[in-house]
């Protein structure tokens, strides 16, 4: 990232679709494109289409990955609850290589060159993907089982995160293709930290995902575009060997602790961007607006050019829409 001087910090925008609900009963329409270019949004997710779930026995959908999970009713719509999924009981790993695999075949850019050129049209960023290579294999094949694997069953995992990282280096290729060219940022999903810290070693982050982690950022470079990586959590132990890898940019930036704080993060700055941190555990479910907006300006402050302002994970719908502007409107 180049890290040039700005005046305001760049701004991008991800929310739950209750949230968004919630959002549009409070604007009195329902455009989010609208809403988008009112708050000067830079960055605009891209979506292609993929398949919609299917719904199994007592209320549970399977995708095409074979995640399980249920949906419950919130204020304002549905949530996701996720369950042990398709490979939670196998036995063997035959089983594994047996499984209905997606081809790529499945993702369907129809409309995609188009969508992508109204977001160059207004001068703003394109993110396209939803690229995970550690964490939906964990739930396809239930976390418990998932972790006893890196030791009980290697090979289990690694053919698990191959399966997920060679269709998303594939997709990821398909979606530059369809773009012309135009995506700037590919995203990369897996959860690696809890709110007290990681979920698993070094060494096995080295071992399970690291090796995965690379070969797609190497594939985002080679098309020209930059990567941007999501892991929830005190992932601070991490950040040394992401950024030896190459990740551009981290996301959410949760401050859950000491060490995702902004001013323990800084030493960082010049190596990588940063993306999020605006709390959707506490400041935007309590906080004023202004409290909100000081937050926003605090970030900006002690991280530099290089931050993306968004928050701490998906807006939640607890949060009042009242702050979801606040986020937007700190250097207007």
């Amino acid at each position: 990232m180049l890290h040039k001087p700005l005046d305001r910090p760049t701004y991008d925008f991800w929310t739950e679709d209750a949230t968004l609900n919630r959002l549009f009963d409070y604007l009195k329409h329902r455009e989010l494109t609208a809403f988008l270019d009112a708050m000067d949004v830079d960055i605009r997710e891209v979506t292609a289409l993929t398949p919609v779930e299917k719904q199994l026995e007592n209320g549970v959908f399977q995708n095409y990955w074979g995640e399980r999970f249920i949906y419950r009713d919130v204020p304002f719509g549905k949530m996701r609850d996720d369950l042990p999924g398709a490979l939670s009981d196998i036995k063997s790993f035959d089983e594994i290589k047996a499984f209905d695999w997606p081809k790529n075949d499945i993702v369907d850019f129809t409309g995609f060159k188009e969508k992508c050129d109204a977001v160059q049209e207004k001068g703003r960023a394109i993110r396209y993907g939803f690229a995970d290579i550690w964490q939906r294999p964990s739930l396809v094949r239930g976390w418990e089982n998932s972790m006893i694997d890196m030791y009980e069953n290697p090979e289990w995992s690694h053919y698990l995160c191959g399966i997920f990282t060679d269709f998303y280096i594939e997709d990821y290729k398909r979606a530059w293709e369809w773009s012309g060219g135009s995506i700037d940022l590919f995203m990369i999903l897996s959860d690696l930290g809890t709110q007290r810290g990681p979920l698993i070693s070094l060494d096995k982050f080295r071992e399970f995902v690291a090796p995965y982690l690379q070969e797609l950022v190497d594939c985002i470079h080679h098309l020209g575009s930059r990567a941007i990586y999501h892991t929830c959590g005190d992932i601070s132990l991490f950040i040394p060997d992401l950024i030896r890898i190459g990740v551009d940019v981290l996301n959410p930036i949760q401050p859950v602790n000491g060490n995702m704080q902004p001013e323990s993060l800084a030493r960082f700055k010049n190596e990588l961007c940063f993306h999020g941190g605006i709390d959707v555990q506490s400041l935007l479910v309590y906080g004023t607006p202004e409290e909100v907006k000081k937050r926003v300006r605090h970030n900006f402050d002690i991280l530099g050019s290089g931050y993306i302002v968004a928050s701490s994970h998906l807006l939640q719908p607890d949060i009042t829409p009242e702050n979801i502007i606040a986020i937007y409107s700190a250097y207007r």
